[in-house]
């Protein structure tokens, strides 16, 4: 307990009504409210939980105003460059980046848990075949509760992490298959010889009746997404993971929860959005009426991509992915890509434009990865799809933060503005 306290002062200002101050390792401190129903009769409000800690974790770490975002106290520009998939996986379930023995075994168990269940692939039929990806993920991953009854007793350690590991092991495998189905092709199996990446790019795009060669650029790129997209704090989708796992909820009815949640459009489909706004503004020519536009408080029209309920600076994910587009544009012989160069010049023109500034409005990781997405074969409709089988880690990695804490269930209260008691009279 914090020997730090902030008074409240309610009615009579003589009246001291201390609330203790808690410390986190690093970011603000937060004012312990726990309390205050009981001894002072009131609530806390703050819709949206802007300004709430709901949890303590110790998993990730944002810093708005510096543009910072720390994986278990790693920048996430130096797991981008010097680590894979892998590891960084390993690193937000577990605490620690892993040694060369512990990664084997992890791999290993990725390996060993990769595989759907033969009735899974059969509950593919019975989705309509012009059917959202993510809609039929949402309806997988939770159907995935019905099997692996060896292992559901979830107050257990081993079970835990048995079916975190089954988790991470076959998201990218129910995300393709999502695809694939849509297309009319046969569901493809995982390859053991392929890395987590390669392998998920591989049961996208490989066809039955031809090999699929790997490319590597294609590879260390989606692995890039993956890594920038695998967790981001208590975003939306994470705080719904972690709500179902507090009322006692098995995993894989929480990470559908997450998955539905992660597809709303002001959530995980915001790189779509921008990819259509960039074809609507279809040159750099126009870009300045559209900047126009953005700034006109009448006008309904917004530019996707920039600004972020978190960041108040230059999203450093943002760069990364730029970067590596330009370099996967350049690969694959795209560098006129009229998206890119419209992309460009709008950033260009925003992060010199004075209206922007003052407002804090900077490229976020949306603003680029569509565009990448698209460079690489996948369709709009898989963009969120990608960004599921991503951030299925920091989903399970909370999911096992709050199991290991004995958390109890969440319960949020509410402001009641609804009438007071009264009679029916007939």
């Amino acid at each position: 307990m914090s020997n730090q306290f902030a008074n409240l002062v309610v009615g009579d200002a003589s009246a001291q009504n201390p609330l203790p101050i808690l410390k986190g390792t690093i970011g603000p401190d937060a004012v312990d409210v726990r309390a205050l129903l009981d001894k002072q009769g009131l609530l806390t409000f703050d819709p949206g939980f802007r300004s709430t800690a709901s949890c303590q974790s110790a998993i990730t770490y944002i810093d708005g105003d510096k543009g910072q975002l720390l994986y278990r106290g790693y920048p996430i520009e130096q797991l981008a460059a010097q680590c894979n998939f892998d590891e960084v996986a390993h690193l937000l379930m577990h605490g620690e980046l892993p040694n060369a023995e512990e990664l084997a075994s992890f791999q290993q168990d990725l390996r060993d848990h990769n595989l759907l269940h033969d009735q899974v692939l059969s509950f593919y039929r019975g989705f309509r075949r012009d059917a959202h990806p993510m809609a039929v993920m949402v309806g997988v991953v939770g159907a995935l509760s019905a099997f692996y009854q060896d292992s559901q007793d979830y107050n257990r350690d081993a079970d835990q992490q048995k079916a975190a590991i089954r988790l991470v092991a076959k998201m990218p495998a129910i995300a393709a298959a999502s695809f694939t189905y849509s297309a009319g092709r046969p569901i493809r199996h995982p390859d053991n010889s392929l890395d987590y990446a390669s392998n998920f790019l591989q049961m996208m795009f490989g066809k039955p009746n031809e090999p699929y060669i790997v490319d590597p650029v294609l590879a260390k790129a989606i692995e890039l997404i993956m890594i920038l997209h695998a967790d981001h704090e208590q975003n939306a989708s994470t705080s719904t993971v972690r709500m179902a796992a507090s009322s006692g909820a098995n995993p894989f009815a929480c990470l559908s929860a997450g998955i539905a949640t992660l597809w709303g459009p002001a959530h995980g489909g915001a790189n779509e959005a921008v990819l259509l706004m960039l074809e609507e503004i279809g040159s750099p020519e126009r870009i300045p009426d559209v900047v126009k536009r953005a700034k006109d408080k009448n006008d309904p029209f917004r530019l996707m991509g920039f600004g972020h309920r978190v960041y108040k600076n230059y999203d450093p994910r943002a760069a990364i992915i730029r970067d590596t587009t330009l370099n996967v544009l350049s690969h694959l012989g795209m560098e006129n890509s009229p998206l890119m160069a419209t992309a460009l010049e709008l950033e260009r023109i925003a992060l010199s434009d004075e209206y922007f500034i003052k407002k804090k409005l900077y490229p976020n990781v949306d603003f680029y990865s569509g565009i990448l997405l698209r460079a690489m074969g996948f369709p709009s409709r898989m963009f969120t799809a990608v960004f599921a089988v991503a951030r299925t880690v920091g989903w399970v990695s909370h999911w096992l933060e709050l199991k290991q804490e004995g958390h109890g269930i969440d319960r949020p209260r509410q402001l009641y503005t609804g009438p007071t008691p009264r009679q029916l009279e007939r």
